[in-house]
């Protein structure tokens, strides 16, 4: 066996090369041209003890500014929230941790009921009447959403928000590309969407108004007046929303929604250096039997006993094809078994609590580096967890990120990276995590590298 980790023997590749008709491993290659092979060696160690690879993968991991070693002031979609140690205790349980698809009810209650349960929890966090069993992460469950919209209302144009975020509408557009569905962005006013021009773009066409609330910005949008403007058209209103500050303000689907779908990364998943996450995906009962993935029901089976099924099947792996909601044809199971116990651990007092905890941490922060020479909050709308901040004239985002790295700190995005018009703003973030040290420290180390 020429490699440890690799279980083929020089019998299987001698085999292998017999069946397809080759007499060495370099002609698989062969359709390749050599002006664009890479030539020589690839810069790496040569082969490697167990031992020593372990010492040499952690200090390649240990060069990784974390969560762990630096305090965070940057969200902008992934954010540094606390995650109870129960819950990985529950995830690695074997029987939550190889768990992949329930396609057997009789061996999977337990995973089953545990979907079940995450879907409860959003319908009551989002004020909806159906969940499903979760999408692959928010933005997804976005464009998802935008698809369904279409379906439903017989419409192709899609009008979003330009507080949603950038990475979102990039997916959406992808997505409504291969639909053929027409987006139309609404630009903001003072961090939040202008409702006039929203008002003026929307028409008879509008299958949707996609919003995020609180958004990009960290602005809190004003549903209440955008529902009225969508539904004079008999189009629907799709919220992506922050789980954690649906603790504290009133559910998108008392305030209107059709759709609310959102990332549930803040309940108790891991940033993980960038993800997986989970996205969640909430309907109005109309709306049910066009949902996208899968949904688990609850039943009873011959003798009166509780029991767990997977339900309205409508992906393309239960039905025809052609008649398929979504080619999405798997489920976050795992992170949302994260989701659901830390809102089980939470409760609704305990999100209530961490929800007022980032409200008025991120507040005070907001006021601290506003008092920097030079800087100023550029937005007054109301805001959640997240704020804008201009540095002073001059300074560039990334230079002071860097400066501040050195410090200890991961600083906040850079928006001019996808706001053009707010080159040298920053945005920030400011969790439950955060002590009024650690943003009095922030405030001085800012202050010191602009």
């Amino acid at each position: 066996m020429k490699h440890r980790y690799l279980p083929m023997t020089g019998q299987d590749r001698a085999e292998m090369m017999e069946t397809v008709g080759i007499q060495s491993i370099d002609e698989l290659f062969a359709d390749i041209p050599q002006s664009v092979r890479y030539q020589g060696t690839l810069p790496m160690s040569g082969a490697l003890d167990e031992y020593a690879l372990l010492r040499h993968m952690k200090g390649l991991a240990n060069k990784n500014a974390d969560f762990d070693t630096h305090a965070s002031f940057l969200g902008a979609g992934l954010y540094d929230h606390h995650v109870p140690v129960v819950i990985n205790h529950v995830i690695s349980r074997s029987e939550f941790y190889t768990a992949y698809t329930p396609y057997q009810p009789e061996i999977s209650q337990g995973e089953l009921q545990a979907i079940f349960e995450f879907q409860s929890y959003i319908c009551e966090l989002t004020g909806m009447k159906v969940a499903n069993a979760s999408m692959y992460d928010g933005a997804t469950a976005l464009s998802e959403a935008a698809v369904l919209a279409a379906g439903a209302t017989k419409r192709k144009k899609l009008i979003v928000s330009r507080t949603v975020h950038p990475e979102a509408r990039q997916v959406l557009r992808t997505s409504a590309n291969a639909w053929g569905l027409q987006i139309v962005e609404i630009d903001y006013a003072d961090g939040v969407t202008d409702l006039a021009k929203l008002a003026e773009a929307i028409d008879s066409d509008t299958a949707a108004v996609l919003v995020q609330s609180p958004n990009f910005f960290g602005g809190i949008e004003d549903l209440r007046q955008i529902e009225p403007l969508i539904h004079a058209v008999k189009g629907l209103l799709v919220v992506s929303a922050n789980p954690i500050a649906l603790g504290v303000l009133e559910s998108p689907g008392r305030l209107g929604a059709d759709i609310v779908v959102g990332d549930a990364q803040p309940l108790g998943i891991a940033a993980s250096l960038g993800g997986p996450t989970c996205g969640f995906f909430a309907v109005a009962e109309p709306l049910m039997r066009r949902m996208p993935g899968r949904i688990v029901g609850q039943t009873v089976d011959r003798n009166g006993k509780r029991g767990f099924v997977l339900t309205l099947q409508a992906r393309e792996q239960h039905i025809r094809r052609e008649k398929a909601t979504s080619n999405i044809c798997s489920n976050q199971a795992l992170l949302a078994l994260c989701a659901s116990v830390y809102l089980s651990v939470m409760g609704k007092e305990g999100m209530r609590e961490v929800g007022e905890l980032n409200i008025r941490k991120s507040h005070y922060a907001a006021g601290r580096l506003a008092e920097i020479t030079g800087a100023e909050r550029v937005f007054t709308a109301p805001f959640f967890n997240e704020f804008v901040l201009k540095l002073p004239e001059g300074s560039s985002v990334s230079a002071v990120n860097s400066k501040l790295l050195k410090e200890g700190y991961l600083g906040g995005y850079d928006l001019g990276r996808d706001y053009p018009e707010l080159s040298g703003h920053m945005l920030v973030a400011v969790t439950e995590k955060r002590s009024k040290t650690e943003i009095d420290e922030f405030a001085s180390a800012l202050e010191g590298c602009v």
